[in-house]
């Protein structure tokens, strides 16, 4: 295995100018963390190719450590994803118009995955440090949750990278994007943080693995 990071952002959607999870994720790449170098990749916010791509940067990078970034508007903090589940559900059409409705991520892979990141570490590493910080019950059905569990699926199913450890981390809105919202420099500093605390904390402690509660 590497000793890199990947962290993932989106391009804009929904007739966005920008997203600000791709804005975050690019000011980190090339840093390095606690040994490990960071590669900072963009994903398209569509069903299916975005996890094309996510597989070939696995399959390329061998990281370490994935987190995968995306936008929550409406949401004013960081929020540290506990599960990913095995439904596409579309609010709206993706980037190349597709929809889907109460369709599976993987046909008849389990209904959910817990992120194997160490959330309430994080958690407290964030707010020590004054970054507004949350963790999150539900990454909704669109395109993030079709990542998050698409990235779990393929780390706990590909031999390669049983050791890799990922999840996936939501951003608010950018302050010109509406409210409420975060500056990008708090969203970098917050990720930075978080992807320093998840080298340092194999799991955490209260949670054990796979925990449910």
């Amino acid at each position: 295995m590497s000793h890199k990071i990947l962290i993932t952002g989106f391009d804009a959607f929904g007739g966005a100018a920008l997203n600000p999870s791709w804005l975050a994720v690019r000011a980190l790449h090339g840093r390095r963390i606690l040994g490990h170098t960071v590669v900072a990749a963009q994903l398209p916010t569509v069903f299916g190719a975005s996890l094309h791509e996510l597989n070939t940067l696995l399959k390329k990078h061998q990281p370490a450590l994935v987190v995968c970034v995306g936008q929550a508007g409406g949401r004013k903090a960081l929020s540290l994803e506990r599960v990913a589940i095995n439904v596409n559900d579309a609010p709206i059409a993706d980037n190349a118009g597709g929809q889907p409705v109460d369709t599976p991520v993987k046909p008849g892979a389990p209904a959910a995955y817990f992120t194997s990141l160490p959330i309430k570490a994080m958690l407290a590493a964030l707010q020590a440090d004054g970054v507004a910080a949350e963790v999150s019950q539900t990454a909704g059905t669109f395109v993030c949750n079709h990542v998050f569990y698409g990235l779990m699926h393929t780390l706990a199913t590909q031999r390669g990278l049983k050791q890799t450890r990922g999840g996936f981390v939501h951003v608010p809105w950018l302050p010109e994007q509406g409210t409420p919202s975060m500056p990008l420099e708090d969203m970098v500093r917050g990720l930075r943080l978080a992807l320093r605390c998840a080298l340092q904390v194999e799991m955490d402690t209260a949670l054990g693995a796979g925990a449910t509660n």
